[in-house]
């Protein structure tokens, strides 16, 4: 072999390294927690994890620049896509131990450098719903002071020119996320409480918005007069719909609650059911109230739902609203800061990620698999259709993202699993087995050739 090219020894050992398989501990699956979660606890966990981004985030930037009042049609294919996937998703956390995600499945079914992928994609999708989340809380309160926040900011700070980022640094967004991450740092109890009376208050301001916008309507704004119902067309709903399909992605708080769940063949299927059924109709309700309201090319993307009411002149409705998007940010935002830290424990635990992070959390294995392959296949296929649909700018974004997560992965993961660790001894073993079965497989030498000058004398009789 040339120099300086791997050998096949070597070759085989780095791809076995790339794709090894994690070892499930027995004592791992041996023991089990309280379960005490039923079905309607479930369904409320999911609801609350599902509702309010969608409407506070999403909603009026898809309704305004991609789909028109179509909005409604963008989500209903997004939830059918979420729905599938989510099926999918109850099998991550049915099959492996403890705590349900597709970062501990993936390892222990397709291997290591697949499952830091995976959990280093949901890292970004934490830091970015964090960020967006933030920045919302920041805009809906900027509403209630008349934008004197924002005017305050561009006074002293001057409005930036780059591109990809915000025209003005958001000091009110990052002092939010110190807040919730101090919350979360008091305990449990203190976010757990936050957490259920923010949840509260944001349903009842979802309904309250969506009966007084029926009573508000106007069926004249979605006429051709304002641009009528699709504007943009059928691309533009598809985009909406790879848009809003980010909207239904806190079903999996149902999956992580699995070992901890009465029954969970049958509850986390009907949990993320009924979750995304309520989710979905949530959106529709509230996404065509808004459109009815005031013409969609109206609508302000920062603070659209409460701006709809300021527009119409009810400032009080917009007042409460703003508050309503205030709780249920600050309700995700928890849920992310929570979540956050137990993937990076997870990654950190086997060894991919650096160490000061590592923590392990034990849990009980159960199983369920429902219509495979055909759901799985329909997932896959609808998930490809709407990703085809994504701008240029969120793949540019997911490739950089991407290739900083391989130079960590081959710069310290690889070297440093725990996998590595135990598969070490055996590997050279078996390496050593195949350099001996090489040297055995090639063709003897032949003897060197005698002078028979030289012959040494028989000593035979």
């Amino acid at each position: 072999m040339a120099r300086g090219l791997p050998s096949t020894a070597n070759l085989a050992r780095f791809c076995q390294k790339l794709n090894r398989l994690k070892t499930l501990e027995e004592s791992t699956r041996e023991m089990s927690l309280q379960r005490h979660l039923t079905t309607l606890h479930l369904t409320l966990l999911g609801v609350s994890g599902v509702m309010g981004f969608g409407l506070y985030v999403f909603m009026c930037t898809v309704a305004k620049e991609m789909a028109g009042p179509a909005v409604i049609v963008s989500f209903s294919m997004a939830a059918v896509a979420s729905l599938l996937a989510s099926f999918c998703y109850v099998e991550f956390g049915a099959r492996p131990p403890g705590r349900g995600s597709a970062y501990l499945f993936t390892y222990v079914s397709m291997g290591e450098l697949w499952a830091f992928l995976i959990g280093w994609n949901v890292l970004l999708r934490c830091l970015i719903g964090s960020a967006a989340m933030a920045r919302t809380w920041s805009s809906y309160l900027d509403a209630i002071f008349s934008h004197q926040i924002r005017s305050f900011t561009d006074g002293h700070v001057g409005i930036w020119q780059v591109p990809f980022l915000a025209q003005y640094p958001d000091f009110l967004a990052a002092g939010i996320i110190l807040l919730a991450s101090t919350f979360i740092l008091c305990g449990a109890r203190v976010s757990s409480w936050l957490n259920r009376t923010f949840s509260a208050i944001s349903l009842v301001v979802i309904l309250f918005t969506i009966i007084l916008g029926c009573v508000l309507a106007r069926p004249h704004n979605w006429s051709t007069e304002e641009g009528g119902f699709v504007p943009f067309g059928f691309s533009g709903i598809m985009a909406g719909a790879a848009t809003c399909f980010y909207t239904f992605v806190g079903f999996d708080v149902i999956v992580g609650s699995s070992e901890v769940a009465q029954n969970p063949q049958r509850a986390m299927p009907m949990a993320i059911v009924i979750s995304l059924g309520l989710a979905a109709g949530t959106y529709i309700l509230t996404s065509t109230v808004s459109t009815l309201m005031v013409p969609w090319h109206s609508l302000d993307p920062d603070s659209a739902l409460s701006d709809a009411f300021y527009q119409r002149g009810y400032s009080w409705a917009g007042f409460i609203v703003t508050a309503g998007a205030i709780s249920a940010m600050t309700t995700l935002l928890l849920r992310i800061l929570i979540f956050l830290p137990r993937m990076v424990y997870a990654t950190a635990a086997d060894g991919l990620f650096f160490q000061v992070f590592a923590h392990v959390r034990p849990g009980m294995q159960v199983s369920v698999v429902p219509l495979v392959p055909l759901t799985p296949a329909l997932s896959i296929l609808l998930n490809i259709f709407l990703m085809l649909h994504l701008s240029h700018l969120v793949w540019l974004s997911f490739s950089i993202w991407l290739l900083i997560g391989l130079a960590v992965y081959f710069g310290y993961g690889i070297w440093h699993s725990k996998e590595n660790q135990r598969e070490r001894p055996g590997l050279t073993a078996t390496l050593d087995s195949l350099e001996e079965t090489a040297q055995a497989l090639q063709p003897p030498s032949p003897a060197p050739a005698q002078d028979p000058g030289c012959t040494e004398p028989s000593t035979s009789p």
